[in-house]
């Protein structure tokens, strides 16, 4: 249970990053810190980001996965890993976008969600 609980954190942690890297820079040019800076500037900081996020996720996809003495498979790595980075991408475009708003299709997308992770701990017949 204790290697579950760490692997989701340093998912948790990982997407923060992720999502960070992916639309953080969208924030900064609205918000004019870097409105006029070169593309590759932004590309760089993006990547700068993405290594932050790739030095916490291979850790805890290394430590969770069921061959490495972890408590998950592969595609329960997987799906709860999709979860929690929509789960953290709405919490951060909710409050750093406030044009954004989360209508109820996009918690019934959650929901559906939810269910794919409860199917994949499902016994199997194998």
């Amino acid at each position: 249970m204790k290697t579950a609980l760490i692997t989701i954190l340093l998912l948790v942690i990982s997407n923060v990053f992720m999502t960070f890297a992916w639309y953080g820079h969208l924030k900064l040019q609205s918000s004019g810190i870097s409105k006029n800076w070169p593309l590759i500037a932004v590309i760089l900081l993006s990547w700068g980001l993405a290594f932050l996020e790739y030095c916490v996720m291979v850790p805890a996809n290394r430590m969770g996965f069921r061959e490495n003495g972890g408590p998950f498979n592969l595609f329960q790595l997987k799906i709860i890993q999709e979860v929690i980075s929509l789960t953290v991408f709405t919490v951060i475009a909710v409050l750093m976008f406030q044009g954004e708003k989360l209508h109820w299709n996009h918690i019934v997308a959650f929901i559906c969600l939810m269910a794919a992770v409860g199917f994949t701990f499902l016994p199997t017949s194998n």
